[in-house]
């Protein structure tokens, strides 16, 4: 590995520090302009950028370039072109002009649309997204991009992300200017995604039908250990786990990824990777290249990159944190509490946004984590509950408490940590706990999202958190530009802002039967599925909150409903069609053939000795004939379950049969073919087990 990490990070990026070096004055100044203040990029200047990007391409190996994008598909997309241009029959140059920087072309019609794009109106645009650094990647100048049809809706995730940037940016510099703040141009949101992961080692990953079509076990018996004895969370590292670690590491490096943090999670063969925070539009960029760099890595080791959230039962399934927060291009982080967060008004009043926005659009932000991995996960002891709420912590609590009864805040100084150690320094606490059940937690100077799954792509939390709070803030910003008595109007929304929203902060279990209880009395939503989630979607509330603030139209949100939901039946298809490969082609037949194995022995014992006890064989033999019978039947059920789903023609129902009939049906075979496992032999059973996969990495 390189040793000097200052010199190889970023060397892969056209970053501010190339373009300095790189473009002429004017051109770099015009086009900082247009990142710093999200304005349109000046055409002029597009041949000169696109110049001076192909040469550095070209000096970091590169022969192509494409238009990277996101498109309704959960990963990213490209069509590579190559720099070169003829000059006469046998020769070329290498060229690339602003035009080709700026646009390009894609077929929409071959990407999820939700009946925005037809077969036969094929044509679809990318535009270059100035505001994400392009990069080299294999030999190919990666530009960031927006993707949109030739009617003009948003056909990605990041366009949507990016008006919901610039929404939350007017109605924040409106809440800015109320209390003299000048200076701030632009209000940026920050976001840094922890990504948990499983690792596997290939030769087991190519032996297991379901994680290849499906990225889970859809089979598996419990192992002798799992994670009961809490050892591998932030154990040491494997050797083999550590190489690979460092690879990935300096390979994020190279692409400007602030890799920062890495260790074992808590299930085995479970590990995190943590960045620091960026801009939300570079954070998700960046979280879709550490997935696909943690994929392509493993590969150079043997090994296998399993994102689902839930890869093995019984066991810790995987997220990702998505910690969100909101600053000024001056620097300042408007989440930061400071000394005497009582008399921080400013903050109060964004703090009491965000728990408004919070509770007025629940459904959408648990609507934004919902997919059919994450159903897996969610309300676990490894997760959030789907009651989204908020834990802001003891003291803002009391703060909050004391708004809403109208009382003078008494402060309450956080304690000093003393170990009793002589050697060891003492410290002072933090004012408050962290609550890991939390969906949205309040951690010091940023909100901490955990529902999300570790497979998603960020942007649509990020889309909902930002527009509910420039919702909150729009609203907010109208009745005090509106006001005479500035600070009489300031004092009087936190009181009512905080008790009528004050529902949504909980700081208790979220995993307790009674928080599920107490959530209904208090009329929080409990979302359980994604197809219960979905339906909330288009909502006339939520739709008027996306069209309000230009992020999404009526019709891009339509269409991403209905993805959604066949999106759903799509996965539950694939995987109820591999299990009924799997329990009919390899287990059923398995187990037969173990059965007649152990009817042979006995029959063989019983003609040398016809009064020996074969009482074990004959034990055997009833159990696995009897589950196997039941796995049978279960598989023609499934079968039945699978097609009659599948008949639905309508999208919303087709998804309810998938979750209501579908994966009982699943869930029922699974339990027959999991029984049988250790009853089996383990030369006949032709699955690697959870202990082959979870523990010989």
């Amino acid at each position: 590995m390189t040793k000097n990490v200052p010199e190889i990070f970023g060397c892969m990026v056209f970053n501010d520090e190339v373009m300095r070096e790189r473009l002429p004055k004017e051109v770099y100044k015009s086009l900082t302009k247009t990142i710093a203040t999200g304005r349109t990029i000046d055409a002029s200047i597009a041949d000169v950028v696109a110049n001076a990007m192909k040469d550095w391409a070209i000096e970091k190996g590169a022969t192509h370039y494409t238009h990277w994008f996101q498109p309704l598909t959960g990963v990213t997309a490209e069509k590579h072109d190559s720099f070169i241009s003829p000059v006469g029959s046998c020769k070329v140059v290498m060229e690339f002009s602003g035009k080709e920087l700026i646009k390009g072309e894609s077929d929409a019609s071959s990407f999820p649309s939700g009946g925005l794009r037809a077969t036969f109106e094929a044509r679809g645009y990318t535009a270059w997204d100035p505001a994400s650094y392009a990069f080299v990647k294999d030999g190919t100048l990666y530009i960031p991009t927006a993707f949109c049809s030739y009617t003009g809706e948003a056909l990605d995730t990041k366009t949507p992300l990016l008006r919901s940037m610039d929404a939350i940016n007017a109605q924040g510099l409106r809440i800015l200017r109320l209390f003299g703040d000048t200076t701030c141009k632009r209000l940026n949101n920050t976001v840094g995604a922890e990504q948990e992961y499983f690792i596997i080692d290939k030769e087991m990953y190519d032996k297991r039908k379901d994680l290849i079509y499906t990225g889970r076990t859809l089979f598996g018996a419990p192992a002798p250990k799992g994670q009961e004895l809490e050892d591998h969370y932030f154990g040491p590292l494997k050797t083999r786990i550590s190489a690979y670690m460092a690879d990935l590491d300096e390979a994020l490096w190279k692409l400007g990824i602030n890799s920062k943090t890495k260790h074992n999670e808590a299930a085995p063969a479970q590990h995190e990777l943590a960045p620091i925070y960026e801009t939300t539009n570079m954070a998700v960029d960046h979280n879709l290249l550490i997935m696909e760099y943690m994929k392509k890595i493993a590969e150079k080791h043997g090994l296998v990159c399993l994102l689902h959230e839930k890869p093995y039962e019984g066991v810790n399934g995987s997220g990702k944190h998505d910690n969100w927060s909101i600053s000024t291009d001056t620097g300042k982080n408007l989440l930061d509490p400071g000394k005497t967060p009582a008399e921080n008004v400013k903050f109060l009043l964004i703090l009491a946004a965000i728990v408004k926005a919070v509770d007025d659009y629940q459904d959408l932000l648990r609507i934004s984590v919902a997919h059919a991995g994450n159903d897996h996960r969610l309300g676990a002891h490894e997760a959030p509950p789907a009651i989204v709420s908020i834990f802001v912590g003891e003291e803002l609590e009391q703060i909050i408490q004391s708004i809403v009864d109208g009382k003078a805040y008494k402060s309450t100084k956080a304690g000093i940590m003393d170990l009793g150690i002589p050697t060891v320094p003492t410290f002072r606490k933090d004012t408050t706990d962290r609550n890991r059940t939390s969906p949205l937690a309040f951690t010091g100077n940023k909100f901490e999202f955990r529902m999300l799954g570790s497979s998603q792509n960020i942007a649509m939390p990020n889309i909902v958190l930002n527009t509910a709070v420039a919702e909150s803030f729009r609203q907010f910003a109208d009745v005090l530009e509106a006001a005479e008595d500035f600070d009489a109007a300031v004092a009087k929304l936190l009181k009512e802002t905080f008790a009528k929203h004050q529902r949504i902060l909980f700081d208790g279990n979220g995993y307790s039967e009674d928080w599920e209880k107490e959530a209904e009395k208090r009329g929080l939503l409990n979302l359980k599925t994604s197809v219960d989630a979905y339906k909330h979607f288009s909502l006339e509330k939520n739709v008027k909150l996306f069209t309000d603030h230009g992020v999404m139209s009526a019709t891009e949100i339509k269409s991403r409903e209905e993805i959604y939901f066949e999106n759903y039946s799509k996965i539950v298809n694939i995987e109820a069609l591999t299990m009924i490969e799997m329990a009919q082609r390899d287990i059923i037949p398995a187990v037969n053939a173990y059965i007649t194995e152990v009817a042979d022995t006995a029959a063989a014992k019983l003609a040398v000795m016809p009064d020996i006890d074969c009482s074990m064989e004959r034990d055997i033999i009833s159990k696995l004939s009897e589950l196997n019978a039941n796995a049978y039947r279960d598989v023609q059920a499934l079968k039945q379950a699978e097609a009659d789903a599948a008949a639905i023609s309508d999208a919303v129902e087709r998804a309810d049969a998938y979750c209501k009939k579908v994966i009982p049906a699943m869930q029922a075979l699974r339990a027959h073919v999991d029984a049988m496992e250790p009853l089996t032999a383990s030369e006949y059973w032709p699955l690697p087990t959870y202990g082959d996969m979870m523990f010989r990495v």
